[in-house]
């Protein structure tokens, strides 16, 4: 958020891949005075902007550093291998690792996988970014391994994509610094949970001119009296028999009745 003097304003960080238009429309026509200001920024980017100030909150992937920021889970995106339109692979529906046993398997610096054995075979150099290795795709010399968002993302005439089984995945997470949650942020988290826009959850909403929580319910609630409960009673007494006397149902006196 801005200065004080300034127009108020959400800035959000996100990933490559990960596309937030149905919540930039919702965002848009519940907050029009607020403009929402996206930057794309490089997965291993983000922290660094969330902790200067540089933006407000950020859809990044997972894993988050849970010392330094809040994080509420989005999805988790299949991942798929991208191959050309002509290779082996796009004779199937789902690919199984071993089916690219024979192939070059590009790793790019910037991966979000957490692999612990990459399948297929090495290449000699790992490309720097994910784009650069789509072109090596397309060029014929291996095959890579993204989520799903980062094949559509890189989307190429020559190229396909085919689901990849047993494969590490990727989540999306909303993320902000722990200590800096502002208002935006928090109506930010309602839409992208699907609240609607008169939901009670979220941020407080104050009550409604000219009326009160007591009337609301049918009119104002007498004040107990104090020593007495609500009701009019001492406080603390204890409930008695239809008669209202405090003595019990079966102790009545009366005269004695004379053996015949």
């Amino acid at each position: 958020m801005t200065g004080s003097d300034e127009t108020p304003s959400f800035r959000l960080a996100y990933v490559p891949g990960v596309m937030p238009d149905k919540w930039v429309r919702i965002w848009n026509e519940r907050q029009p005075d607020v403009p929402l200001i996206l930057t794309q920024v490089p997965a291993g980017e983000v922290a660094g902007r969330l902790l200067g100030g540089d933006a407000d909150a950020g859809l990044v992937r997972t894993p988050v550093d849970r010392t330094v920021f809040s994080a509420i889970p989005l999805y988790t995106e299949q991942t798929v291998v991208v191959v050309p339109k002509d290779h082996l692979v796009t004779a199937v529906d789902e690919v199984a690792q071993e089916d690219l046993a024979d192939d070059i398997v590009l790793h790019p610096l910037d991966d979000v996988l957490d692999w612990e054995a990459l399948p297929g075979r090495p290449a000699l150099e790992r490309p720097a970014t994910t784009a650069d290795a789509v072109e090596l795709v397309a060029a014929g010399i291996g095959v890579l391994v993204v989520p799903l968002s980062l094949a559509r993302l890189h989307h190429r005439k020559d190229l396909t994509h085919r689901p990849l089984k047993d494969a590490p995945e990727s989540s999306v997470a909303l993320s902000w610094p722990e200590d800096a949650k502002t208002d935006q942020v928090e109506d930010f988290i309602g839409i992208v949970r699907g609240r609607t826009v008169n939901s009670t959850r979220g941020r407080e909403q104050p009550p409604a001119q000219g009326r009160s929580t007591d009337a609301s319910r049918g009119g104002a609630r007498r004040k107990p009296v104090p020593g007495k409960s609500a009701a009019g009673k001492p406080a603390g007494a204890k409930r008695t028999g239809k008669s209202g006397s405090g003595a019990p149902k079966g102790n009545r006196r009366g005269k004695p009745r004379r053996r015949s």
